[in-house]
């Protein structure tokens, strides 16, 4: 019995480094992406693809919707849209480098969150694995001044979304079905993307019609939205919150390391030290 809660404990770990392992590749996929296309519709295609993906592999759980899940759906959906909506705002405010730094933040609020929510009391082992782990995301991503901007404010607000994100997926998936919750929250906020392209009457771009660009919509949404949220929600109901977001955070190692190998951008020993704080801390957690 122990030894299949542990496998399971070791398989959802796994299943949470290969989504880590997508949403890194995909930085490379968006980075490009975002010159051409509108934010909005950039949101409104990954979630729409993936909601599509979804309900052709699963449309049949659809039959089990209740109030409650529905409801859940909702707020799912209500985090990830504003996360994701904040996260590309702030960008467009501050660095790149201190936009994942402090969207990295989340590392270190989910175990506080969790203790707030959840009555969970971290252990020393959590916290010292979440500061661990953002030392590395700072050694991977800081560069130059540390002075607060506008969008530094806007980042933060995304990475309280992407903790509150993860705490309400552990409450969640304790009674729900996994699969269903993650099909709905992609139909809710690809809702609310498009609700706010219509209110703000933002013009369709015709590019998104050009071959290059639509290849690129389909791995973002199938690969790195359905797949890797899919994978996130399924495995994340074996490990805990905590060890969750360490291992999530993950993410920022795989884009530099593909940013190094698709981008040429020059890797350095503060990048490698970053990386060694990274797995030291998913070491720590488990």
């Amino acid at each position: 019995m122990k030894n299949g809660i542990k496998q399971k404990k070791i398989g959802g770990a796994l299943g949470l480094l290969c989504a880590t392992l997508l949403w890194g590749f995909s930085f490379v996929v968006v980075k490009d992406s975002t010159s051409r296309l509108p934010v909005m519709y950039l949101l409104a295609m990954r979630y729409s693809l993936a909601s599509l993906g979804m309900i052709v592999l699963f449309g049949k759980r659809l039959r089990q919707v209740s109030t409650t899940v529905l409801r859940q759906g909702a707020v799912l959906g209500s985090q990830l849209f504003v996360s994701q909506f904040f996260q590309t705002l702030g960008c467009k405010h501050t660095t790149a480098g201190k936009n994942a730094f402090l969207t990295a933040i989340y590392v270190v609020l989910v175990p506080f969150l969790g203790w707030w929510l959840e009555k969970q009391r971290p252990g020393k082992k959590n916290l010292a694995a979440a500061v661990l782990a953002l030392t590395g995301i700072g050694l991977l991503s800081l560069q130059g001044s540390m002075a607060l901007q506008l969008g530094d404010g806007l980042t933060l607000v995304c990475s309280l979304g992407l903790a509150l994100h993860i705490v309400f997926i552990a409450r969640y998936t304790q009674k729900s079905d996994p699969v269903l919750l993650t099909l709905l929250q992609f139909a809710f906020a690809g809702l609310y993307t498009w609700s706010v392209i219509a209110v703000a009457g933002v013009p369709f771009p015709m590019q998104l019609l050009e071959p290059a660009l639509g290849a690129r919509m389909v791995y973002i949404g199938i690969c790195s939205t359905m797949t890797g949220f899919l994978l996130q929600t399924t495995c994340q109901k074996y490990t805990s919150p905590n060890l969750a977001s360490v291992i999530l955070s993950m993410e920022a190692v795989f884009g530099m390391v593909f940013s190094v190998i698709l981008l040429k951008e020059p890797f350095t020993i503060r990048i490698l030290a970053g990386a060694v704080c990274m797995l030291a801390s998913m070491l720590l957690a488990a």
